[in-house]
């Protein structure tokens, strides 16, 4: 029988079991400094979560169906989220003109303001990770984007807007190719978030 990452003898002789260990430890760190920043400003971290991808993604990303793929969440929670956000005036709704049922969200005067303070929750996890070496960094990043891909590919997280499932990416001999760029990407310039990504069909 499988044993759980989190036995301490198996910590102790597998370093897979290590790294989900201190991945855990880290999706703490988050959860900890995102609580910190929804109770400074009486919302709820995923009303939070909703702001900072707002201020960040184009109008046709901000639609109660993606942003509820987007946090692996229902349509209903998003929508209640939402709700509250509309009340508190900090979105609004833009009605799409040729499907009057559908709309996107955007950020009032407000909303930018607390959006914009929010999206540096993170900085606290940010400081650390600029001390360590290129290499390290490089390393770091192609063995999460990698994981990511995995746990994206089994359902496990949805939308992903890296590189690796962008109809845009080659990969040919090692090397690295962006066919909209038209360049060579180097290991430590693959995205996580772009905005001109494509999903390969």
């Amino acid at each position: 029988m499988k044993k759980s990452s989190f036995h301490l003898t198996e910590q102790n002789q597998k370093i897979e079991s290590r790294i989900v260990v201190a991945l855990e430890r880290i999706s703490e760190a988050f959860r900890v400094l995102l609580w910190n920043e929804s109770k400074e400003n009486s919302l709820s971290p995923i009303q939070i979560q909703i702001l900072i991808f707002i201020y960040f993604h184009s109008l046709e990303k901000c639609k109660v169906g993606y942003l509820a793929d987007e946090f692996n969440m229902t349509k209903a929670t998003i929508s209640d989220s939402v709700k509250i956000l509309l009340s508190k005036e900090l979105v609004t709704k833009e009605t799409d003109p040729i499907d009057t049922r559908s709309f996107s969200l955007s950020l009032t005067y407000e909303g930018k303001k607390i959006a914009k303070k929010a999206s540096l929750f993170a900085s606290s996890i940010e400081q650390p990770i600029e001390k360590l070496t290129q290499e390290q960094k490089t390393i770091m990043l192609n063995g999460l984007l990698k994981l990511i891909y995995d746990l994206n590919k089994s359902g496990i997280i949805t939308i992903q807007r890296m590189c690796f499932t962008c109809s845009n990416y080659q990969l040919e001999k090692g090397v690295h190719y962006c066919k909209l760029l038209k360049c060579q990407l180097a290991e430590n310039e693959l995205r996580i978030d772009c905005a001109e990504h494509e999903l390969q069909l």
